[in-house]
């Protein structure tokens, strides 16, 4: 592989406290298919690391030995928007399940072949246009007394309470509050989230939003101004 001149690498932070995995397969081996890699060995080195450095991607050990992966994923979707990959040996689905309703752009299963987490990593960072934080430009949608921040993953009551969105819930109501008052069909948001998101299960969306209601009641205080339509849809209404 031809390599890219180091501004052009697109840079990982490998958080996996098996130092074995991380130093000698998993930073040297993406370093090599052409990424700017580094490594840490629990959440604590992850956040010091991030205060002082900028990165696109972390790719995340859910068994850490100083905070669940998971905790550490919900940390990070509140500071930060960088892709995340979460690398695990649970391979149960209600554990995919929470990563990836939790805000993770990808869940994969140990052991892993380097060249899947490559191309994940890849993958996940076209799919948000491998924009970096110092690229990334603030937007927000605003519907009815709401705000969406796109980049943030937060929504916003009108009193100003926030609550942090999973990826498929900011999809979902960013593609209503687009169109406040408007009637979407399933199809059409289902869609909507899987042309981002392509491992959604479009049969998943009635959990999606049921979910979403509860944390927005529990966060804000206030039912989520999301209509049901009979056979037809959602609409985000006043």
């Amino acid at each position: 592989m031809e390599s890219l001149p180091s501004e052009q690498r697109k840079r990982i932070l490998v958080v996996e406290d098996d130092l074995e995995l991380r130093e000698q397969i998993l930073v040297p081996d993406l370093t090599e298919m052409g990424f700017d890699v580094q490594g840490a060995g629990s959440a604590l080195e992850m956040y010091r690391y991030l205060m002082r450095s900028e990165v696109d991607a972390v790719v995340l050990d859910v068994g850490l030995p100083d905070e669940d992966g998971f905790s550490a994923l919900t940390h990070l979707r509140r500071s930060a928007d960088i892709a995340v990959v979460l690398l695990t040996g649970r391979s149960g689905s209600a554990d995919q399940i929470r990563g990836l309703d939790g805000g993770a752009d990808a869940y994969l299963v140990k052991p892993v072949e380097t060249e899947v987490l490559a191309a994940t990593l890849r993958s996940v960072l076209r799919r948000r246009g491998a924009t970096s934080p110092k690229q990334a430009i603030p937007a927000v949608l605003n519907a009815y007394g709401w705000d969406l921040a796109l980049n943030g993953w937060r929504l916003t009551s009108p009193e100003r309470k926030q609550v942090q969105l999973s990826h498929a819930e900011l999809l979902f109501l960013a593609a209503l509050m687009r169109k406040p008052g408007s009637a979407i069909s399933r199809e059409d948001l289902s869609q909507s989230i899987v042309a981002e998101l392509p491992e959604f299960d479009p049969f998943r969306l009635e959990m999606v939003v049921h979910r979403l209601r509860r944390k927005v009641e529990e966060g804000c205080q206030r039912p989520l101004p999301v209509r049901s339509i009979r056979s037809v849809g959602y609409a985000w209404t006043p």
